[in-house]
């Protein structure tokens, strides 16, 4: 699908120069003297390269078309997550490097939402949040007044956060799974 410049999004997925890009960041200029134009910084999804890249307004680019499907978390082994399918229980299989750390975060029948681009699985989004069981924190230290003053914690599968001091080792909090961030009690 064609798009104009202007309208290009961080996160959005653009077809160009025979590769799939994602959008890291966009800024729109409009200088004194000549046309406006996009500056686009994109990182290939095969090569992972980066690539900065001028667009004039009046350019279009070819937006990546992808086929979201939902799915469930199996389990993993070495190399790989397995989810399947619920309705067809057709099962995939996902490289862990192309999910990271947030991989640490799957746990079993999770659903999530896999993005494909020419039937290969090129994201997997978590829901927005999960709830941790934390396993290790530091005491809080009584005299501690400052009220945004964070302690370090590790949760049962091996993320290092942080939390507020009232929070202990045993209490299963809920996670912000886009930055990894604690966001309350459960």
């Amino acid at each position: 699908m064609k798009i104009n410049a202007g309208e290009i999004r961080v996160g959005m997925l653009l077809e160009y120069k025979d590769d799939l890009w994602q959008v890291l960041k966009t800024q729109h200029v409009k200088p004194g003297k000549g046309g406006a134009f996009a500056q686009v910084e994109m990182k290939s999804l095969n090569k992972n390269t980066k690539l900065n890249e001028r667009f004039r307004s009046s350019e279009t680019v070819e937006k990546a078309s992808l086929e979201e499907m939902n799915y469930n978390y199996l389990y993993e082994d070495e190399n790989n997550y397995f989810f399947i399918e619920p309705n067809s229980f057709e099962q995939i299989e996902i490289k862990k490097s192309l999910i990271g750390e947030k991989g640490k975060l799957l746990t079993e029948n999770l659903k999530v939402s896999v993005s494909f681009y020419n039937e290969l699985p090129i994201s997997v989004d978590l829901p927005k949040q999960v709830v941790c069981k934390i396993e290790i924190t530091d005491v809080a230290l009584k005299g501690q007044t400052v009220s945004s003053s964070y302690k370090p914690a590790t949760l049962s599968n091996g993320l290092n956060i942080q939390v507020p001091p009232f929070i202990e080792a045993g209490d299963e909090v809920i996670i912000d799974t886009r930055n990894l961030e604690y966001i309350k009690k459960n």
